[in-house]
């Protein structure tokens, strides 16, 4: 399949190939619309999910998405029963009336195993088809909750449609035409935080690998903030993707590790991002989470070739609606060395 691509790329002109990528597009969305038109007609309840994959994508994309098809087909929120992970049923109290996380059917064990299998059966995380452990989540949530006849949702219908976008042959508009974005807001079970404080959350991915130049900047960025603001570590502890946590162990940052469990581990960070002044860690989905909470965020890295850069110019367009002031900025390490560490105003 790989050297077919190679083949086309070659042989056929980037315009002519960028024209066919958005003809097939308009047809993939125009099938993909029947079929969510089918499923919204009626009054059956319908699951949306499960998610189970990254952070980033489920803010910028799948819950804009699925607000999209509730806005589109105006599809009642008592039907939508989402199954998540993590307990984040705050980011979707706008959208549906029910909420299942993948943890109260799966171990974190039994989790881990099935991101391991659906990256063996599919070739990436991404969950561009059903597969067998997600047909088995949703079953098991229909006999819970008797809904043996719902309809489903599944997170292939946005990757179906959205893929013209990430491959760089459609703009942002492609993807404001299939998604509705507004800020999260703040759960009434949350407590209140009016301590304000920094939010920090470091781990390594591709655009900011385990280097020695980048754990001494952590260390040194986390020292410099602790100097004259009190700081809040998301880390938990928690071993369920395939980040890795990044803290230096400073006595002076507090840290949610050892309180949280699988099941709630992402409320409990959301809650947190959501009561704080700023927020300052790894580019990806926290510092996406944190603008769509009205929170300044910004984001580091150190390969630029780690990370899309499609995603990045969405998530500047959307946040630049949300407020008067920019949400998100985002900083490569290696023009800042570690001895002039990057921090939040």
């Amino acid at each position: 399949m790989k050297s077919v691509r190679r083949f086309v790329r070659a042989a056929v002109p980037r315009r002519l190939r960028i024209q066919t990528s958005l003809a097939v597009g308009e047809i993939v969305s125009g099938s993909v619309r029947r079929e969510l038109a089918r499923l919204a007609g009626g009054s059956k309840p319908i699951v949306i999910g499960p998610w189970l994959g990254e952070v980033g994508f489920e803010l910028l994309y799948w819950i804009p998405f699925v607000a999209w098809f509730t806005d589109t087909f105006r599809v009642n929120p008592d039907r939508l029963v989402v199954i998540s992970r993590g307990g984040v049923e705050s980011w979707y109290r706008h959208l549906a009336g029910r909420y299942r996380d993948a943890f109260d059917y799966l171990s974190p064990s039994a989790f881990s195993f099935e991101h391991q299998q659906r990256t063996a059966e599919l070739g990436e995380q991404k969950q561009t088809r059903p597969t067998a452990g997600e047909r088995s989540l949703v079953e098991n949530v229909r006999r819970d909750l008797a809904l043996e006849d719902a309809g489903v949702l599944h997170p292939s219908a946005m990757y179906r449609i959205l893929r013209q976008y990430w491959w760089g042959h459609a703009s942002v508009d492609w993807v404001y035409r299939h998604a509705r974005y507004r800020q999260l807001l703040p759960s009434p079970a949350w407590p209140d935080r009016r301590d304000r404080y920094v939010a920090v959350k470091f781990y390594f991915n591709d655009c900011f690998p385990a280097t020695i130049a980048n754990r001494a900047f952590v260390a040194e960025t986390l020292s410099r903030l602790t100097r004259d603001d009190r700081v809040v570590s998301l880390s938990t502890g928690l071993q369920l993707d395939d980040h890795h946590a990044c803290e230096a162990e400073l006595d002076r940052v507090e840290k949610l590790r050892g309180t949280v469990e699988p099941r709630n581990n992402l409320d409990a960070q959301t809650a947190i991002v959501a009561g704080a002044r700023s927020f300052v860690g790894t580019y990806g989905g926290f510092a996406y989470l944190a603008p769509f909470y009205g929170v300044p965020s910004t984001g580091i890295y150190s390969r630029e070739e780690g990370f899309s850069r499609r995603h990045l110019e969405l998530a500047c367009s959307v946040f630049r609606k949300f407020a008067d002031r920019p949400l998100l900025t985002v900083c490569n390490v290696e023009t800042s060395p570690a001895s002039s560490p990057v921090l939040v105003q």
